[in-house]
């Protein structure tokens, strides 16, 4: 259990103790057989995890890069073709682009989800794409390139809107990979789909990680690979084991990006235990709703729409981004530093052991490696605002009762005083 006063982000501590006879034997399993490298727990986890996304087929691979990668080469996009996604994701959503030889382009995001907002992604393609007269491809009058596919990023544990995305890649013959390393277990009432539909269950493939913080972690790096379609499963079973279709017959060039059998029995443990988590998490989000209703104004709450079960992979606020001078005074002379709002929470909570989180402070088309786009500020402005605005409060599902009353209570004493000008 957590001890003493600080409250992390995350805690990893925890359901490793409660798991450890079960984890441990993991191991103990793996070292007399000496299969650390596909074979049965693989193909065990394998299995159950398509299951739990209600997809056909499921695909462990090294890591969600992995799978957002391999998903892309698998499914058909080709060097020099576009891929369309979201500025406000961690980098990895375009390193998988780039490195199947495409370029990425953006569209912004809805201003309550923060994910892809459809009709940013209907006029990116009717006034800002060309059609090729050859093909009826939408080219991108950005990039110059043919766009092939859209990569919609389930964020924070909530997914995108999924149903009107799909209409658009039918209507101009996209491949969809849904980014869902955040949503394990999330849930989307689709029309099309006729009820509630799991990530992973609905584009052509989707790509999750199991880095240890998300909702199912490993004790390291993993990834995997859902989808209905069995040659694009097969295409990516080759690509991760270095193109081989049996051992040495190599159909293609591929990678080095498989899962480890250890890593893969460890989260067939954990994902017995997944669902009851993700209500956990559930719960402790309805808890900081209740705890934060009576201070409206303070702090923007998620907003979940009608559509959405969301998993809570993160409990993100958005703070105001007004600026105040804060004075400091060496011996050297007395200073001036600009900090925001969400500064002088974030460093309030600090002061008071609270972890918390920016996800993500630095849009994607104005990171250094997309400088070649010549993207501006201003581009994408919902994107840029909430990536000025938005912190992350501690999440998880052994989070306390007492512990959330905490947090709420220094959040809006840091509000008060900054409402009173306290800190200037």
């Amino acid at each position: 259990m957590i001890t003493g006063e600080q409250i992390p982000l995350v805690d990893l501590v925890t359901p490793h103790q409660e798991l450890e006879e079960e984890l441990v034997s993991v191991f103990k399993a793996a070292l007399k057989t000496a299969r650390f490298i596909g074979g049965p727990m693989v193909e065990a986890f394998e299995r159950e995890f398509a299951e739990f996304c209600d997809a056909r087929h499921c695909v462990g691979v090294g890591s969600g890069t992995d799978a957002l990668r391999f998903a892309l080469i698998a499914g058909g996009v080709q060097p020099g073709d576009t891929v369309v996604t979201v500025p406000n994701t961690f980098i990895a959503t375009t390193e998988a682009i780039s490195q199947a030889g495409a370029r990425p382009d953006f569209v912004d995001v809805d201003d309550r989800t923060y994910t892809m907002d459809p009709e940013k992604l209907r006029s990116y393609l009717e006034i800002g794409c060309t059609r090729d007269v050859k093909t009826n491809q939408a080219v991108s009058k950005r990039t110059g390139g043919p766009v092939t596919a859209v990569i919609p990023v389930h964020l924070y544990g909530q997914m995108a809107d999924m149903d009107p995305i799909l209409d658009l890649a039918a209507q101009y013959n996209l491949i969809v990979v849904e980014d869902a390393c955040q949503a394990h277990g999330a849930e989307y009432l689709s029309k099309r789909g006729n009820g509630w539909r799991k990530a992973g269950s609905m584009g052509h493939a989707a790509a999750f990680s199991f880095y240890p913080g998300k909702n199912l972690g490993a004790c390291g790096e993993a990834g995997a690979i859902t989808t209905d379609d069995e040659q694009l499963a097969r295409r990516c079973q080759m690509l991760r084991d270095h193109g081989q279709s049996r051992k040495y017959f190599h159909d293609l060039e591929g990678y080095n990006g498989r899962l480890d059998a250890i890593q893969a029995g460890l989260l067939r443990v954990k994902l017995r235990h997944l669902a009851k988590w993700n209500e956990q998490r559930r719960e402790r989000a309805r808890d900081y709703d209740e705890l934060f209703a009576n201070a409206e104004g303070a702090v923007v709450l998620p907003h979940v729409p009608i559509w959405s079960r969301p998993v809570y992979h993160l409990y993100v606020v958005r703070v105001s981004d007004r600026e105040r001078l804060q004075m400091g005074l060496t011996a050297a002379h007395l200073y001036v530093v600009r900090v925001s709002d969400r500064e002088q929470l974030q460093m309030g909570l600090t002061a008071a052991g609270i972890g918390t989180g920016i996800h993500y402070p630095v849009p994607l088309h104005l990171s250094k490696p997309y400088e070649a786009l010549r993207l501006r500020p201003g581009d994408f402005p919902v994107a840029e605002q909430a990536a000025s605005q938005v912190l992350s409060l501690p999440m998880f599902p052994g989070l306390s009762p007492e512990r959330q009353r905490l947090i709420v209570t220094k959040v809006l004493q840091s509000i008060a005083v900054r409402e009173t000008g306290a800190l200037r």
